[in-house]
């Protein structure tokens, strides 16, 4: 009997990171690389999209990326991406909601498609006045947050995150890091709360999902114990 409880037990499989990465803290990092990385990606395609239809400016001697962007922008848009990403589902332990609204790639995917329509359609599509703008782009994000998300702590973080993405925005335009073509609210354009909303909920959901990765290594390795 003794020898019988002396026998280890084998390993069992630790989820889709390597079987070597069972630490939390080394999945935090993980997913804040994935998360910075997919940050710096959407930055440089949806800036690409305000530069080439004039919504946004650059000084030319800060012209220095492949897509005519400011160098400082993807990775200021990575860690910003980062920090929300692995913001929401740490908001969603403290408040004990977790969320489960619809959580699989397929959808996430979707919310990243229509959060670049959205984007797109800022810098595409000719309104009357940008208050017809603001109003669509308003209803297109709560659209958004309402078909991928639904929770309270992402539209109460999505609101944090327009309002001070905005409010460093017109900082930076304001000291002639760049501009706006025909700016209506305080040196920015009234849509752009409504960007940055509609972003943050995409980061979240993706970190969100992300996360669910780290919670089936957590749940094998407690089983094993």
């Amino acid at each position: 009997m003794a020898e019988n409880n002396a026998m280890p037990t084998l390993p069992k499989k630790c989820g889709p990171y390597i079987s070597s990465v069972t630490s939390r803290g080394m999945n935090l990092v993980i997913r804040g690389v994935v998360l910075f990385f997919i940050g710096v990606f959407l930055a440089l395609v949806l800036n690409l999209l305000q530069i080439q239809r004039n919504v946004t400016l650059f000084p030319p001697d800060v012209i220095t990326s492949i897509f005519s962007s400011a160098w400082w922008v993807p990775p200021c848009c990575g860690t910003a991406s980062a920090v929300i990403g692995l913001l929401y589902p740490c908001m969603d332990r403290h408040l004990g909601e977790p969320h489960k609204f619809k959580r699989e790639w397929s959808s996430v995917m979707r919310c990243v498609a229509v959060f670049v329509g959205i984007n797109h359609a800022s810098a595409k599509v000719d309104f009357a006045n940008n208050i017809q703008l603001s109003l669509t782009l308003a209803a297109l994000s709560i659209g958004l947050w309402w078909t991928f998300d639904r929770s309270r702590s992402g539209f109460g973080l999505g609101v944090g995150i327009a309002f001070l993405a905005t409010l460093v925005s017109q900082l930076l335009v304001y000291n002639g890091v760049y501009q706006y073509t025909s700016p209506d609210f305080l040196y920015v354009r009234s849509w752009l709360p409504c960007i940055f909303f509609a972003g943050g909920i995409t980061m979240g959901n993706i970190g969100r999902q992300l996360a669910m990765y780290e919670c089936k290594v957590i749940a094998e390795k407690s089983h094993e114990d």
